[in-house]
């Protein structure tokens, strides 16, 4: 691929974005592919070493905030016609509580997994505590002279720290997990927001 395909398909993954943004980002890998160039390489290869177009919009897309690009897509694109104006309000009885609706869905379903991962740490919390607290409690039985109830004790307390070590990475994978699938789930609403360009 070289440098005039590379742009143009980076322009088209970012069609979605403000204009300004548009701009400095192709300057930006113009400027990366130029000074590749003068070193030495290729069009095709200085573009094979910044990478894939895909990958690039979909970190631009990372990077950017969720609300630039909702206001440049609900930002009009010529002015609004009186009629729909009148038709938003006497429309907004219906599609504001559908709207508000599917928003307390999403965001109750977002708490809903944030609670179940707090409450997997909890476990995590009170299996160490339980594991601390028989130490403590096998030496004041020792102490004591209740040798047998101290390794009884002693006993319980080795099983929840392995308990408490299993915890740890199974609360650690599911945490790591629903983050990653947050950031994904953001970049798919970034996407769905900018869209596909078909006209270029």
């Amino acid at each position: 691929m070289n440098r005039q395909e590379f742009l143009t398909q980076l322009r088209r993954g970012l069609h979605g974005l403000p204009q300004e943004d548009i701009d400095e980002r192709l300057t930006f890998y113009r400027e990366m592919i130029d000074d590749r160039v003068e070193e030495g390489l290729s069009e095709d290869e200085a573009v094979a070493e910044i990478g894939d177009v895909g990958e690039i919009v979909s970190q631009i897309l990372a990077d950017t905030p969720l609300t630039k690009l909702v206001k440049e897509k609900i930002k009009p694109k010529s002015p609004v016609k009186p009629w729909a104006v009148v038709l938003m309000i006497l429309g907004f009885p219906l599609w504001f509580p559908i709207l508000a609706a599917v928003a307390v869905i999403i965001l109750s379903a977002y708490i809903v997994v944030w609670s179940v991962i707090i409450s997997l740490w909890a476990v995590f919390a009170s299996v160490i505590a339980s594991a601390l607290g028989g130490v403590f409690s096998a030496a004041y039985f020792a102490l004591s002279g209740k040798v047998v109830s101290s390794l009884a004790v002693l006993a319980v307390s080795l099983i929840c720290a392995g308990l408490a070590i299993l915890a740890f990475f199974v609360c650690f994978a599911v945490t790591k997990g629903v983050i990653r699938l947050t950031k994904k789930a953001a970049i798919g609403i970034k996407h769905m927001i900018v869209g596909k360009e078909t006209s270029r």
